[in-house]
């Protein structure tokens, strides 16, 4: 029984179970769709809320062009590049046996955000900045017009070594949370999930993080530092299932992205249509992109999710409009998935809720496609990125192929402007993985094509 019902009960209700309890690939259109001011219009975050994050980040780059060095180019911002991708497009229409009239097929490479490679670059970061941005005002450090660079000092280290920062993770929040915390001074633990790779763990621990390992999912490691934060008063627990901030911090990228399209001469407006395919674990990064995108772009962008066929935690959430009430495991769904970073279990309650008027859809794929996709991402642009990173890729294809992408289009008017639309795959992880584990995933990719 889940929730009081039987099995034979939710499905009767959601007839899409049926395929997504077999761990197939399928599309969810979202019934609770809205326009952008009604959607909105329940969403205490705001477009100001959106713009502080985006000048606190401007106030801390001196701080991070010092401390990091890789970033000296952009000035301290960490942003990554969005690149036209054709060659690819043209050889995931071979995959696919689909051609694909539209205008423009984009890369968003967060898996080359410098770092720590992939998008929780973005939200980590952010929540670990503002956190000791407080501590420092707190303590009469730091006022808003000083040079922030300042930070990167004894002085600074000494005072947050008096505090700790704790994280639960499957791997790519962690390394965000643990390389900025250790910078600034910070104690810092990561409590990782079975799932979590062991180069991750290996590069946290030569950066002094403390790193804590569990045979469970990301549920457990959430949960284990939960506890932890609560029995300490000098520390703080990042929540990736519940945090404003991180949230915050992934919309940032919107703002972005929206010089970067003009630099690019792409328009986004009503006669032509963007459209976003986001991998999702538990919600955080995918969800503050996507509020983001809605803010900036509002009507004239079109948000979907994409996880793996064995964790489409958020798509069970969303779809019973149940949320973190129910698991993927509740289902009899393994979890157990190639994409580390999205093998969630349950969703971001938060999430799912400020999202359930602004998601456009959400699909699955499998593990297989993700690592035909990227060798072929590898040899067509030559851009290396891990399997999860590849999980936005199919969704193009899926508006056109599956019934409810078809429906979708219908429903919102879009077909005619088709031609002249723009897709974006959100690359969001996959920089910072060993030559040697790269290979491996290349070579998979290759034999499943032979296959």
């Amino acid at each position: 029984m889940i929730l009081g019902k039987s099995i034979e009960s939710w499905i009767q209700a959601y007839p899409l179970l049926i395929e997504m309890i077999k761990t197939q690939e399928i599309v969810w259109a979202n019934p609770n769709y809205k326009k952008y001011y009604e959607a909105i219009a329940t969403i205490p975050l705001t477009e100001e809320d959106l713009l502080d994050a985006e000048q606190r980040l401007k106030r801390f780059a001196p701080y991070i062009a010092k401390a990091f060095p890789e970033t000296q180019a952009s000035n301290g911002i960490i942003e990554s590049p969005t690149v036209r991708i054709p060659r690819m497009k043209e050889r995931m229409e071979e995959l696919f046996d689909q051609k694909i009239n539209t205008e423009n097929v984009l890369l968003k490479c967060d898996s080359h955000l410098p770092i720590s490679g992939s998008i929780k670059a973005r939200g980590g970061i952010y929540e670990v900045l503002k956190h000791a941005e407080e501590l420092a005002f707190e303590f009469g450090m730091l006022t808003r017009e000083d040079d922030y660079s300042k930070l990167d000092s004894e002085p600074f280290r000494n005072l947050f070594s008096r505090y700790s920062i704790v994280v639960g993770s499957t791997g790519n929040l962690g390394l965000s949370i643990g390389i900025i915390s250790a910078k600034l001074g910070f104690n810092v633990t990561v409590h990782m999930s079975a799932d979590a790779k062991q180069w991750k763990k290996d590069l946290l621990r030569s950066k002094g993080v403390t790193v804590i390992e569990y045979l469970s999912d990301y549920s457990k490691a959430v949960e284990e530092g939960r506890k932890q934060a609560e029995k300490d008063p000098n520390s703080y627990f990042v929540d990736d299932e519940n945090s404003q901030n991180l949230f915050l911090g992934y919309a940032v990228a919107a703002l972005r992205l929206k010089e970067q399209l003009s630099d690019l001469k792409v328009e986004v407006d009503e006669h032509h249509p963007l459209f976003v395919y986001l991998p999702c674990g538990v919600g955080g990064g995918p969800g503050g992109v996507a509020f983001g995108l809605k803010l900036i772009f509002k009507d004239h962008v079109h948000c979907f999710f994409a996880e793996p066929t064995h964790s489409p935690c958020m798509l069970i959430g969303c779809m019973t409009g149940e949320h973190d009430k129910v698991c993927v495991q509740d289902f009899g769904i393994d979890n157990i998935t190639a994409a580390d970073g999205l093998a969630v279990g349950r969703a971001s309650r938060f999430v799912g809720k400020t999202m359930e008027n602004l998601l456009s859809g959400i699909y699955t794929v499998n593990d297989n496609t993700l690592y035909k996709l990227l060798s072929a991402l590898a040899d067509t642009e030559g851009i290396y990125v891990e399997p999860s990173a590849l999980a936005g890729a199919p969704g193009v294809f899926e508006l056109f192929r599956s019934e409810a992408g078809r429906k979708y289009l219908e429903d919102q008017e879009l077909y005619d402007k088709m031609p002249k639309a723009s897709h974006i795959i959100w690359a969001t992880g996959g920089n910072m993985v060993p030559k040697a584990e790269m290979d491996k995933y290349y070579q998979k990719g290759v034999e499943l094509k032979e296959v």
